[in-house]
């Protein structure tokens, strides 16, 4: 080896050496860093919150029954989608299954689907829950008016009416069954 080539290798070799120790002290205190950064977090923040274990476990969750399946529901049933609003509604009797004004419109959007035998059971629910009301008397009035049992429906038309006799939805469906009945009812001589 010549003279000049030792001292560029001796300048090139030393240049390696100073760039790991530079990389060594970076690194090293980047450690230091981290390693304060624990220890003075343990110090500040406590090994053991106060009050006890901040998990909650799921049983100690409470749910607290929120009005939007409900609001959607009588939305979407006011827009006539009533297989959406039976959706909603259903969700908001799993929700909060003691909710009266859920299971009556789950029961009317299930009588617009013509699903009389679920529409019954969510009535009978709403029955348990909040007795027999003027809208409930009037809703299953319907509902029977709606599968042809005109005498059963008014039944619990009258029922309502008797109990409020000043509303004036109750008088309409009065109206219409007695509307009902003059157009299906025949004279004997058109039988076919």
């Amino acid at each position: 080896m010549t003279q000049g080539s030792c001292a560029s290798w001796s300048v090139g070799r030393g240049l390696r050496r100073l760039i790991a120790a530079l990389a060594c002290c970076l690194l090293a205190t980047g450690l230091a860093a981290c390693d304060y950064t624990i220890r003075e977090a343990a110090i500040v923040a406590p090994v053991d919150p106060p009050g006890g274990d901040p998990v909650q476990e799921p049983t100690d969750v409470k749910y607290y029954p929120s009005d939007e399946p409900v609001r959607m529901g009588l939305e979407q049933y006011n827009r006539g989608n009533y297989g959406i609003s039976q959706r909603y509604f259903k969700d908001a009797v799993e929700k909060a299954p003691k909710d009266v004004t859920a299971w009556v419109g789950l029961a009317a959007s299930y009588d617009k689907l013509r699903r009389f035998d679920l529409a019954d059971q969510a009535y009978a629910q709403a029955i348990r829950l909040g007795g027999e009301t003027v809208q409930i008397l009037n809703d299953q009035g319907y509902s029977l008016m709606l599968r042809g049992n005109l005498g059963g429906a008014r039944r619990k038309f009258e029922k309502a009416y008797s109990l409020d006799p000043g509303n004036p939805v109750i008088a309409n469906n009065l109206e219409l069954l007695n509307g009902s009945r003059r157009f299906i009812e025949r004279p004997p001589n058109n039988q076919p």
